[in-house]
């Protein structure tokens, strides 16, 4: 059986995962706005709580060029609201405990630190069109300037 892997330029497979607030979110759901996925790979972690911040701070902006965004991790849903009420993210964020949505956008990989490998979400953020399809996509995400980078990116598109 073949990876289903999303590619530039191709229509995003359809998939549905809890969300924070205990609803059940499908890509569909966005149709007719432009969508950020960020994946991170743990809720309250020095990298991941500056990116979500510094998401939180733009989600003006992006909502000006008509985008959501949303931000996807293995965390439970109990993990997801406790960031949430830390931070106050104003968007929702996906739970992603079984990694199938992660293995389909291939950030699922096999990662290292502190002497130690193991499986985990490779940073990587997403930006799919109002019509489904994935525009653009950065892997291996270093968080210093990433969230302008991608505002940028949608503030580019007509």
């Amino acid at each position: 059986m073949t990876k289903h892997v999303v590619s530039v330029g191709k229509q995003v497979p359809p998939f549905s995962l809890q969300a924070s607030g205990g609803a059940t979110v499908s890509l569909e759901d966005y149709r007719g706005k432009k969508l950020v996925i960020y994946f991170y790979p743990k809720d309250m972690t020095p990298g991941c709580t500056a990116e979500s911040c510094d998401f939180r701070d733009y989600t003006g902006e992006f909502a000006h060029y008509n985008a959501e965004v949303v931000g996807i991790s293995p965390d439970d849903l109990a993990s997801h609201e406790q960031f949430i009420e830390a931070h106050r993210l104003p968007f929702l964020l996906l739970s992603d405990t079984d990694h199938a949505v992660s293995e389909l956008f291939d950030v699922w990989k096999e990662q290292s630190w502190g002497g130690n490998t193991f499986m985990g979400v490779s940073r990587s953020t997403f930006l799919i069109g109002e019509d489904g399809v994935l525009l653009q996509e950065w892997r291996q995400v270093k968080v210093e300037g990433h969230v302008q980078e991608v505002l940028n990116a949608v503030k580019s598109l007509p």
